[in-house]
């Protein structure tokens, strides 16, 4: 939670710049001091990072219209008592928020009044090389053409908000400004059943996500090598392409962000665009995961030009190519075919893993895994005998059995019939245009 300290050190900064500025005073800006005592998110967030002064001023004057919507007109009004434009000061209206949101100006004066040496040399702040930048804790609005920059709005990232008044972040929910989901699973390793190319080639991510940082910047390779991490998944439906993501994520402290892609694509020329930078720009600076299922709607081949659809259907492939191969983190493509992504994708990923359907030896394995504990199964059904005569994946497994539980629910038993089991086998086979062979 924040201390009113940081809030009370903030106004007495206020307080000394418009008096120097209004009144010809000659006192100095407060520099603001850190108590090991307090150990809000706030404070620790300065410390770890090392904050300067300007820097910690900067960030309060973000947060501050956050926790007290009149913070900044109280103290305006208390040396403009008869109102009065301000335009040194800067600030900006919202559509809801009644009082003044901080810009880039509000800022610079703050920091440096009307001192052009000094207002230059803090432009950095905003510089993509800031801390600030880097790790996605603020950044000025974009304003129109034309318009002085700096008369952006501040703006605090939401998670930076949840942090520091909170002391936790609130994860994204899906939305037209975030069209991604947060997946996650209960299940665990081993209850993933893959061949053993498949498994070695996901142990390969998990080695990514836990030593990149270290290779990229102790070891000097971010000059030499792209950022982030590129990888096909292909291979039929229910394989386990979604549980993998999820799994990465899970045992390696990530969240992991499906893409919706009803709520990318558009068919209005340059909304896709728009939608995937919203996205790309928001998962910035983060640890996310982006897994992006039945990638082949977005990632599919370019084709000839024959008309305009053509033409733009071709730059949304060549600006999504440009944006994951700018991307510093993970980002997972799912697709049912591989031949169906783009060869300009193929070329640049890290690694495609091929998700076969299971074997033999597998989908007895996923059966056992699958069969709930506390039920008996029938003894006409035998096991290995249905996972040799049914070629069925992990996904048609869990559908078939979910089935068959509720029909023996239903039935005030807790013994698994062979007619519901086969039954439920059908049911999957009728899915994919499959007749089931009881004679196999």
């Amino acid at each position: 939670m924040i201390k009113q300290r940081e809030f009370e050190f903030l106004k007495n900064v206020l307080k000394s710049r418009l008096e120097i500025e209004l009144k010809g005073s000659v006192s100095e800006i407060p520099i603001y001091k850190s108590e090991e005592t307090n150990s809000s998110e706030l404070t620790s967030f300065i410390r770890k990072n090392k904050l300067s002064n300007p820097e910690v001023i900067t960030l309060l004057l973000a947060l501050a219209p956050h926790i007290s919507p009149e913070f900044y007109n109280s103290i305006i009004f208390s040396f403009l008592p008869n109102g009065g434009d301000f335009p040194e000061f800067g600030g900006a209206k919202g559509k809801n928020h009644r009082g003044i949101l901080p810009t880039g100006e509000t800022v610079l004066f703050v920091l440096s009044g009307s001192n052009i040496e000094n207002r230059s040399a803090l432009m950095g702040l905003f510089s993509e090389d800031h801390l600030f930048a880097r790790k996605g804790v603020l950044y000025l609005e974009d304003v129109p053409v034309g318009e002085p920059r700096l008369s952006g709005r501040l703006i605090l990232e939401h998670e930076y908000v949840d942090l520091f008044t909170i002391g936790s972040v609130s994860k994204p929910k899906l939305s037209s400004d975030f069209p991604a989901q947060l997946i996650e699973t209960d299940l665990e390793w081993s209850d993933l059943i893959l061949n053993e190319k498949t498994t070695s080639q996901i142990a390969e991510i998990e080695t990514w996500l836990k030593h990149n940082e270290v290779l990229m910047n102790k070891w000097g390779m971010k000059n030499r090598i792209k950022p982030g991490f590129r990888i096909l998944f292909a291979g039929p439906p229910g394989t386990g392409k979604t549980l993998t993501a999820s799994l990465l994520g899970k045992y390696t402290g990530r969240d992991v962000f499906r893409i919706d892609l009803s709520l990318v694509i558009s068919k209005y020329i340059g909304e896709t665009e728009k939608n995937l930078s919203k996205l790309f720009d928001r998962a910035e600076n983060k640890d996310w995961i982006l897994f992006f299922d039945e990638a082949d709607a977005l990632f599919g081949k370019r084709t000839g030009v024959r008309d305009a659809h053509d033409k733009y259907a071709n730059q949304e492939v060549s600006y999504l190519l440009q944006r994951i191969e700018s991307h510093a983190g993970l980002v997972i493509l799912a697709s049912n075919m591989k031949s169906n992504i783009d060869a300009a994708f193929t070329r640049r990923f890290n690694a495609i893993i091929e998700f076969e359907i299971p074997s033999y030896e597998e989908r007895i394995i996923l059966w056992q895994k699958n069969i709930p504990k506390n039920v008996r199964l029938d003894d006409q059904i035998k096991l290995e005998e249905i996972a040799r005569k049914y070629e069925v994946n992990g996904a048609n497994i869990v559908n078939i059995i979910h089935y068959a539980c509720l029909k023996t629910i239903e039935k005030k038993s807790k013994t698994i019939s062979y007619s519901d089991l086969i039954n439920g086998i059908q049911k999957e086979y009728n899915k994919e245009g499959k007749m089931i062979n009881l004679n196999a």
